[in-house]
């Protein structure tokens, strides 16, 4: 009876593994994918409620601040994703082998050594902002000065939770991750609505609810993780440090770190650009920005899907099931893009419309944010097929273990085709350069990852899983 019942209901990790291994791909595919399809939309609505707030009660100004100061944000961020990128490709491939003990020790190694990073990045921040306001345009710089300063913060939360996103996909659990983005997501509400509608606290205002919403959820992490009872549940007793552990993930994931860094010191430089047609182009190209991220988040989503599903088969011998799941990743990541367009393009002034209501705004203002936000967000919405399968792409490079194309991937997508495009059409263009630039990088950086990956052998990715094994002795 209680195995029976076991089977109707694939919910612990040796199940969800055994549905991966052996179930039908595609519908396997798409059940993993709806929780992290959902945590997408979720995520994506996080910057797009914070840009309405920023907007209608603290201004354009502020806005423009914030929406600049993200990819610095990003630069610090980029280890936390490497690590995270790593720990789920080697999480992925100890649940393949059925290592539950190899799972509980490699994830308590990686969550407190992440933990300890961003703590000790955080002055970075600090640094960042005296750095980089010197030479600023008056209206941005104590703006931006005071962001940063103010989101060190936030660094070591934003750590917490990419290993955790990480430990709960590796292990088949995506669900896990969209109940934290929905509570994130509530408590952004919540505290913007405090802080920028309520007090009128302006730049500040935008920080303090970025560090209480985090802070919450931070604790609400590390119960569902060293507290709560469950099959997978850490412990910190007896913890003893791992070289060899964390020197595999620092060396799966610098790889990823550098790619990340990269590809955002590329965003800040073209927001360079943006800067010099002046702030009300900033806040253009943030609205759109922010509007579009539910488009880029949503078809992009089915790469991390994809990372687990094809992990755990090269972990079992099995190549020629990893490669059917990629395909169908990509059949169903277009059919997602098409979605999109379907539904953004017609609503696209509508949309720009709902962060043009503060009343300090002058009409002339309204106007030309108009006239540069709409177009984007078009151009920006026809990219998103060349995103979507970059993304799948790359999903199915790390479940090979092979962090090191993506790292080439984002140098040639970000520098070499957008900003070179950039800087060359930026006369002809002016700001749409920027928009175009992005349609063009990720179609031809789609096409050019795709033809690697079909010449790579995939058996590789089996070879280099047998060193997942650690020493636990």
């Amino acid at each position: 009876m209680i195995n029976t019942q076991k089977k109707r209901h694939a919910t612990s990790v040796t199940e969800r593994r055994e549905m991966i291994l052996h179930g039908n791909t595609f519908h396997v595919l798409w059940r993993l994918s709806i929780p992290t399809l959902m945590m997408a939309a979720v995520s994506a609505l996080i910057p797009l409620s914070d840009g309405l707030f920023l907007n209608n009660s603290a201004g354009h100004i502020v806005a423009g601040a914030v929406g600049y100061s993200q990819p610095i944000i990003q630069m610090v961020n980029a280890l936390s994703l490497g690590l995270g990128t790593a720990a789920m490709a080697i999480l992925g491939q100890l649940n393949g082998q059925g290592d539950m003990n190899g799972i509980r020790h490699f994830s308590t190694q990686m969550m407190v050594f992440s933990t300890f990073l961003g703590v000790l990045l955080a002055p970075v921040m600090v640094l960042a902002a005296f750095l980089l306001t010197n030479r600023m345009d008056p209206q941005l710089a104590p703006l931006v000065f005071t962001y940063l300063s103010l989101y060190a913060l936030v660094i070591p939360f934003l750590f917490l939770a990419a290993i955790f996103n990480s430990f709960k996909n590796a292990t088949g659990q995506p669900e896990a991750t969209f109940y934290r983005m929905i509570i994130l997501l509530i408590l952004k509400i919540i505290f913007n609505a405090l802080y920028l509608t309520a007090l009128k606290w302006g730049i500040v205002g935008a920080v303090m609810a970025s560090f209480s919403s985090y802070l919450i959820i931070g604790i609400w992490m590390y119960y569902d993780l060293f507290i709560k009872q469950g099959e997978l549940r850490l412990s910190l007793k007896g913890y003893r440090f791992d070289k060899a552990a964390i020197k595999r993930l620092v060396r799966l994931g610098v790889p990823t770190m550098i790619s990340s860094f990269m590809m955002n010191l590329g965003f800040f430089l073209i927001n360079q650009e943006v800067v010099s047609f002046g702030p009300v182009a900033l806040n253009a190209q943030t609205i759109a920005s922010n509007i579009n991220s539910m488009e880029f988040t949503l078809p992009s989503s089915i790469g991390t899907t994809i990372t687990t599903m094809v992990s755990v088969n090269i972990a079992a011998g099995r190549e020629e099931n990893a490669k059917k799941i990629f395909f169908q990743g990509c059949i169903l990541t277009l059919i997602l893009c098409a979605l999109m367009i379907a539904v953004f393009v017609p609503l696209s002034p509508t949309l720009v419309r709902l962060f043009l209501n503060n009343p300090t705004m002058s009409q002339a203002v309204k106007n030309e944010i108009f006239s540069i936000a709409v177009p984007a967000m078009n151009i920006y919405t026809a990219s998103i097929v060349g995103f979507g399968i970059f993304m799948a792409v790359q999903g199915a490079f790390v479940g090979l273990a092979n962090t090191r194309a993506p790292l080439v991937a984002g140098v040639l997508r970000i520098w070499i085709l957008r900003y070179v495009f950039i800087l060359f059409t930026k006369e002809a263009l002016g700001i749409f350069s920027i928009f175009w630039g992005n349609l063009f990088s990720n179609i031809i950086a789609a096409i050019i990852f795709f033809i690697w990956l079909m010449r790579t052998d995939w058996s590789q990715g089996l070879m280099r899983s047998a060193g997942v094994n650690l020493d636990r002795k």
